[in-house]
């Protein structure tokens, strides 16, 4: 299995925003359970979910962690001759105050409004520690992979700094990228967050993950990136997925 084809499946990972989580049956054991929910990824790479404790799933995980979530690239003509990834994991609630408060403050920057129901009502975080992957990247590409999460160098203090900054003293700038990359002009846009390989824009309730030309490990070479493509004329390499 090569370093491209788990790029390629992470990408798919980072470009949506849900899935299909299936679970085991608690109400009728032996029968998978599948429900849709929102992620982001945190900061080890993995999808952090948010769920109430009165859920069928959230019961189910209770009872057995182990569990799968589908993501696929929606909006295809084809189904079957597109990407899509079956994450296989243990689900594993987040006890930790600190681990909690880290889970938040990033979950709540790509789903603004699970503030609100989270203090009103009983919601978890939950992360999805890795197990194995199954990715499809379409016809005959078929492949296992064992490790495919990377985490993000930004992750904390330094993903808020730059975040902020960005939406406080750069909104042309990344209404430029909203230009280039041809996304919907619905709604002001918003960065949400960072990684090592590309940003999150949030207009409106949609998320689009937007890569870099080469990959960031430090916060001077996002800046150099977020630069470049303030002055691009085109997006690189016309990577742009819609999230």
């Amino acid at each position: 299995m090569s370093i491209k084809v788990a790029k390629s499946a992470r990408e798919l990972l980072l470009k949506e925003y849900r899935g299909v989580l299936s679970t085991h049956s608690k109400a009728m054991p032996g029968f998978p359970f599948g429900s849709v929910v929102p992620y982001c990824l945190d900061e080890q790479g993995q999808p952090l979910i948010l769920i109430s404790r009165i859920a069928q799933h959230t019961h189910n995980l209770q009872k057995d962690p182990k569990c799968s979530l589908l993501v696929g690239e929606r909006g295809a003509e084809d189904v079957q001759a597109v990407g899509r990834l079956t994450y296989l994991a243990e689900a594993q609630k987040l006890e930790a105050a600190e681990a909690i408060e880290a889970a938040a403050e990033r979950y709540y920057r790509y789903f603004p409004d699970s503030q609100n129901y989270h203090k009103a009502h009983d919601f978890d975080f939950w992360v999805l520690k890795p197990i194995r992957h199954r990715y499809i990247g379409g016809f005959g590409a078929i492949h296992w992979i064992d490790q495919l999460t990377l985490a993000n160098p930004f992750a904390g203090k330094a993903e808020v700094s730059m975040v902020e900054h960005m939406n406080a003293d750069h909104a042309k700038a990344i209404a430029h990228y909203v230009e280039l990359a041809g996304l919907p002009k619905t709604a002001p846009a918003q960065l949400a967050g960072i990684d090592s390989e590309g940003m999150h824009l949030r207009i409106g309730q949609g998320l689009y993950w937007l890569p870099f030309q080469t990959p960031c490990n430090t916060p001077t070479q996002v800046r150099e990136a977020l630069v470049f493509l303030a002055h691009a004329e085109h997006w690189p390499k016309n990577e742009v997925a819609d999230a």
